[in-house]
């Protein structure tokens, strides 16, 4: 719960010019007499505010991520040979712990944590302290020997990266080290922004995610648009939750600068023996087949 000394503004005058990753708010100390602006994609003076992530995020913008993808997870999971209390959850960008407070509440026993704000830990240990069995405070991409023996050595079979991807959070590459950190045959659930799975993407999500799909790393067995939450002027910003299948690891070389730059350029590359059905069939219920609103 957000202290009641602070008072939270969320600004209307220059608000509907702003991009979702240059939203902001006014954040008024009233013991400090103390008034600082801060982004709603600075995480870690957001964590550094008791309550604040929650207020903003869950009661102010009514995100349901969390929910939504621990919700169409744990049916996917259900519906298959899997326990879910069995799996051995590597949550990727964890934040300050909504994901895998959830997924103890779906019935997850083993949840380990990672993200590269230090301030998540800190929320981590203040707020939700018994909810990782580790939480691990790195970057994928220059992880010291130690820490990557000891994430390999977890076995996860099952990834989720929720709300983290894009927007500067969490790049491809790095997406892609936590992808392969999951035994094969394990459980891929996480969501973006619907715009990053368009031929206009410019973040090389599209690329990478329709990709691992034509080539048969990943099978996509559900996904669904929804509200992610609302933008800070009253606007639904959409977002695609994906449940799917790691059959195989993402080759070093996709990750190439060349490789990321844009869909189009991708595609080029793609295997033309590879069996594509289902990446045409993703993209196109991506663009043409979902409704523009939801009521």
């Amino acid at each position: 719960m957000l202290k009641t000394h602070y008072e939270i503004e969320i600004p209307d005058h220059d608000s509907r010019t702003l991009s979702q990753d240059k939203e902001y708010c006014i954040v008024k100390d009233i013991e400090k007499n103390e008034t600082r602006r801060i982004g709603l994609h600075e995480y870690g003076k957001i964590y550094a505010i008791p309550g604040l992530y929650e207020y903003l995020f869950y009661d102010k913008l009514q995100c349901k991520s969390p929910e939504k993808v621990c919700e169409l997870l744990t049916k996917e999971v259900g519906e298959s040979t899997t326990n879910i209390e069995d799996l051995t959850v590597l949550d990727l960008g964890a934040g300050n712990g909504m994901v895998g407070e959830r997924l103890r509440e779906c019935g997850v026993k083993n949840i380990y944590g990672v993200d590269i704000e230090k301030e998540a830990k800190k929320a981590i240990d203040r707020d939700r302290p018994d909810v990782y069995e580790d939480y691990f405070v790195t970057d994928l991409m220059n992880t010291p020997d130690n820490v990557r023996r000891d994430l390999e050595e977890k076995s996860f079979d099952c990834l989720t990266t929720v709300a983290a991807l894009g927007f500067g959070d969490i790049p491809p590459n790095v997406f892609a080290e936590g992808f392969n950190l999951i035994s094969v045959s394990g459980w891929i659930a996480f969501n973006i922004k619907e715009t990053f799975l368009s031929d206009n993407d410019s973040t090389g999500f599209s690329c990478l995610i329709h990709r691992m799909i034509d080539n048969g790393i990943l099978v996509v067995h559900s996904q669904e648009r929804y509200k992610h939450r609302l933008s800070i002027t009253g606007e639904p910003l959409y977002y695609i939750a994906i449940i799917g299948e790691k059959i195989a690891n993402i080759p070093e070389s996709w990750l190439e600068p060349k490789v990321q730059k844009h869909n189009t350029k991708c595609k080029k590359n793609l295997n033309p023996r590879a069996h594509n059905t289902a990446a045409v069939c993703f993209s196109n219920r991506l663009t043409s087949t979902y409704p523009q609103e939801i009521p």
